[in-house]
């Protein structure tokens, strides 16, 4: 563990630990490519949608 974590409760130190396991197990994804899609960054990640010069938050 790093030591920005060594301050957290025990139960919060064991939660990342857990999380850490789960993301190393996690299987990546094999997703087709997607045909026609936007390019540049996924924007729902980003929270928002351009179209034209307009972007739209939702």
């Amino acid at each position: 563990m790093s030591d920005d974590t060594r301050d957290l409760p025990p139960e919060a130190q064991r939660a990342l630990a857990e999380a850490e396991e789960r993301r190393k197990k996690a299987k990546e994804l094999d997703l087709p490519a997607e045909l026609g899609g936007r390019d540049g960054p996924e924007p729902v990640r980003y929270g928002d949608w351009e179209k034209k010069g307009i972007a739209i938050d939702f």
